[in-house]
């Protein structure tokens, strides 16, 4: 069975400034719970020196972060991705990386 999720709200409700706020609010929620659907965050190490490569090689929402680590040749990666990608990404990267993560996203705000 397939389900769809609506979110409806009275007017006089909408109209006042601080319901409509909480309205928002309640809608970007459930908006960020199905965009996550689908999608998984992955962390991974890699050094700097392959940085452009394997951000070439890795699907992102827009683009990975990366964060230095306390070792200044290595670079912390965090991205999301689609499920089924993910599949083909871990073993592609953890035949050249270690500490990979991948794990479950309950919300993604877009």
């Amino acid at each position: 069975m397939e389900s769809e999720t609506q979110l409806i709200a009275n007017k006089s409700a909408f109209a006042d400034p601080w319901k409509r706020g909480k309205i928002e609010n309640i809608s970007l929620m459930l908006n960020a719970a199905i965009a996550a659907q689908g999608r998984v965050g992955l962390m991974l190490n890699a050094r700097k020196s392959d940085l452009d490569r394997i951000v070439a090689q890795l699907p992102a929402l827009n683009s990975p972060t990366i964060s230095h680590l306390s070792d200044p040749a290595w670079v912390a990666l965090n991205t999301i991705l689609d499920e089924a990608v993910v599949r083909d990404v871990i073993p592609a990267q953890g035949r050249r990386r270690h500490g990979i993560v991948e794990y479950p996203l309950s919300k993604v705000v877009l």
